[in-house]
């Protein structure tokens, strides 16, 4: 380890935005944290105040300035750092740092940038050098062209050269900008051309790169770690569900990577490595691929040198603290050197080794924004997200759909609007029965006999229709291409299409979607057909094969509300059924790693392939309380109710609680190892949080209790549900939430 520095200066991300949210918040408080521990002041500059990190017990001293480069450097001049961190407050910090080494301030005041080096921050931000540096490596990327220019006409020439060259369509990709602003796909010239002026008004540097868009091929990422003697880890691998063209911030997101075989996944890890030397990064680094249908070929689309929003997720996704041992880099420490703290009996140049699913999902701003533009692309959108964790992925992505709090979007979600389409649709693609085992197009759903019969349907004006089977054959591809094009209700537009018996193949072919992650939600979609058919009795705990599909559907990831929705059932006799056959969660344990050493981490996710097994911890030492979190970052409930969480968690443990979390973002401080007791990443709904507080509660003991007025408008809807649950309620009573949230009262 080298001589470490006396004094950090941390700068901060600013107010959230859409591609820069609560995961900054997350990665400057554990920098923060981990550079007090090892003995460093820390001198934070931020200006927001919803922050846990602008909390006076984070940083030794703390400055609500503007993020700008003079008031930056006034704080420098005050302080004299000898380091400052800029990899941990998203673009805007990075962004930052490049201006104050323009004007000189860091050889004023003999200050060192800590962690990646300047010129590795500009090779990777830095469209055409970035392209210099795989060419020199050998690592392919799309066909591109870089559009700059010092005047109009020159920006204008080189953006007809770059049309030539490249064609259409094609992405638009800014440099030094964050959520791929300015950005975007462009399929006509008028639209590149408004592109490319966004685009060059967006950059700090007047620089974008016009990328031959790859149509179809998946996106890849993998979030890398590196010190100063060049050992690198691969910390995690994602795989977005939507092809090339959707934000990855907008994209459904497994980890790790799950239709890759090895050797392609190793190809894809030992570039990411490759790249990640030949930067000189130190400390953290998201690496994002392009990867042909047949998974021949790739192609590099950028690097993130700094921990990004993917790296938040990465880091709750496998346990691994990488903000933190990226600061621990960032002041002389290495991987070798630097102790799991999960494990407490490894070192972080360990790779994380996963026995479990991740799913993340994006939550978009839509509903309060009903006539904005849906569609999705390069630049993102979404506002927050949510995370969960089961062994398997059509298990998991029911428990993030459970957690999205948004009206609509529930895993058997379907907005009436698109009724006409699917009966339209279904009526084309769907075989008959005299068609089973052949062809998968639209042809497949023609009459053996070549009958032409009609076709009737109601359009979305309410308009009676009539065509033939013909008709509706020629024209059926382009109108399921544009019910499937990228959307944020895309995926419930797709669930909807499988229940009416449309054929995986085809809406492989429109979507672009890998057939394996197709099939695992044909699979939940044919749970759904088997729990309808079996009706009320579902609820019947005396009929063996009605309790065995009900322990598939929970394995399944189905909650209570959607099986006695499917069923026609009560909600409560589902779970009473559940309780009778002795059916309850198991709770697995987040350990970096699969469980090959004893594991210290109090970080748990609840599976039903676990039913029935042994805990694998005791319930916590009471007293105790649960503190609900408020679930992914929306409008009008952002990550001051998370700050609102942690204070309430941290204060219990001041008063000798034991402070139990649930929440389902990984954005948050609140999912952080530490910030509790224990930990579990959760749906935020009753049936979820009920059975956390069953498995926290000891036999004779009274149910554990839950704080509701700290996580936003979530926990308090939560209320009702958990007291006529029996689960007591700390601070306010039941009564006097009705009375506040109860306009008439």
């Amino acid at each position: 380890m080298t001589t470490k520095p006396a004094s950090v200066l941390i700068l901060g991300s600013g107010p959230v935005v859409i591609g820069q949210a609560a995961e900054f918040d997350y990665a400057g408080t554990q920098a923060c944290r981990a550079l007090r521990a090892e003995g460093v002041r820390t001198i934070l500059v931020n200006s927001n105040p919803a922050t846990i990190m602008t909390d006076p017990q984070v940083a030794d001293a703390i400055y609500l300035e503007p993020l700008t480069p003079e008031a930056v450097e006034a704080v420098i001049a005050k302080e004299r750092p000898e380091g400052l961190l800029a990899g941990l407050g998203g673009q805007t910090a990075l962004n930052l740092a490049m201006a104050l080494a323009a004007r000189g301030t860091f050889e004023r005041y003999d200050v060192k940038l800590l962690g990646t080096p300047l010129i590795a921050i500009e090779m990777a931000e830095d469209r055409e050098r970035f392209r210099d540096l795989l060419d020199r490596i050998g690592q392919p990327y799309a066909p591109s062209r870089i559009v700059e220019g010092a005047t109009d006409e020159e920006r204008n020439t080189s953006a007809d050269t770059a049309l030539d060259e490249i064609g259409l369509p094609a992405i638009v990709r800014p440099a030094f900008t964050l959520g791929g602003t300015g950005g975007g796909i462009v399929v006509t010239e008028p639209a590149y051309r408004e592109r490319i002026r966004a685009g060059l008004r967006a950059s700090p540097i007047g620089q974008v790169m016009v990328e031959r868009c790859l149509v179809g091929w998946q996106e890849i990422e993998y979030e890398v770690m590196r010190d100063a003697d060049d050992t690198c880890i691969a910390v995690c691998s994602m795989e977005n569900v939507d092809p090339l063209g959707v934000h990855t911030g907008d994209s459904i997101v497994v980890a790790p990577v799950q239709t890759l075989p090895d050797p392609v996944h190793q190809r894809l890890r030992s570039a990411a490595l490759a790249i990640i030397r030949a930067l000189g990064v130190e400390g953290g680094c998201n690496v994002q691929f392009a990867l042909s249908p047949d998974s021949t070929d790739y192609a590099v689309i950028e690097v993130n040198p700094r921990v990004s929003r993917s790296s938040a997720l990465a880091s709750k996704a496998t346990g691994y603290p990488i903000a933190r041992v990226a600061a621990q880099i960032a002041i002389g420490r290495r991987l070798a050197e630097i102790p799991n703290i999960v494990i407490g009996t490894t070192v972080a140049a360990f790779e994380p080794a996963l026995d479990y699913v991740v799913v993340k999902l994006p939550r978009f701003p839509f509903d309060k924004f009903p006539t904005a533009d849906r569609t999705l692309g390069s630049q993102m959108k979404a506002t927050g997200e949510v995370m969960a964790i089961d062994r398997t992925f059509g298990s998991a992505l029911n428990k993030a759909l459970r957690g999205l709090e948004q009206a609509g979007a529930g895993p058997l979600a379907e907005d009436p609007s698109w009724t006409p389409s699917f009966d339209y649709l279904a009526a084309v693609y769907r075989l008959t029965d005299g068609d089973a085992g052949s062809d998968t197009g639209p042809d497949a759903a023609v009459d053996p006999f070549g009958a032409d019969e009609p076709i009737r349907w109601v359009d979305e004006t309410g308009a009676a229709c009539e065509s033939t089977r013909h008709a509706q054959r020629t024209a059926a591809p382009i109108v399921l291409r544009r019910f499937l094009e990228p959307s944020d209700s895309r995926l419930w537009r797709l669930l909807g299409l499988l229940r009416r018996g449309v054929p995986e193949a085809t809406i492989q072919e429109a979507t672009g979607i890998a057939p394996w992650f197709l099939a695992e939600m044909a699979r939940n979609v044919a749970l759904e057909a088997d729990v309808h058919e079996a009706g009320p009795r579902l609820v019947d705990a005396t009929d063996t094969d009605a309790a065995t599909l009900l322990a598939t559907a929970k394995r399944a990831g189905f909650g209570d509300r959607e099986l006695a929705g499917l069923a026609g059932v009560r909600e409560a006799a589902v779970r009473e059924t559940r309780l009778a056959l002795g059916l309850i969660p198991g709770y697995a344990m987040v350990d970096t790693c699969a469980a090959e050493f004893a594991a210290e981490t109090p970080y748990f996710y609840s599976t039903y392939a676990a039913a029935g097994s042994a805990p694998e911890a005791p319930p916590v030492d009471r007293p105790a309380a649960l503190v609900i979190g408020s679930g992914p970052v929306r409008i009008g409930q952002g990550i001051e109710f998370d700050y609102c969480a942690v204070q309430a968690a941290q204060t219990l443990r001041e008063q000798g609680w034991s402070a139990v979390m649930i929440n389902s973002n990984p954005e948050t401080v609140s999912t952080d190892f530490d910030a509790s007791t224990r930990l579990y990443f959760e749906p935020l709904d009753a049936e979820s949080v009920r059975s956390v507080i069953d498995a926290e509660t000891r036999g004779g003991e009274s149910p554990l209790p839950a704080v509701v007025a700290y996580g936003g408008q979530t926990p308090l809807n939560l209320a009702a549900p958990l007291a006529a649950g029996g689960v007591p309620l700390l601070g306010s009573d039941l009564e006097a939430i009705d009375q506040a949230e109860e306009r008439t009262r």
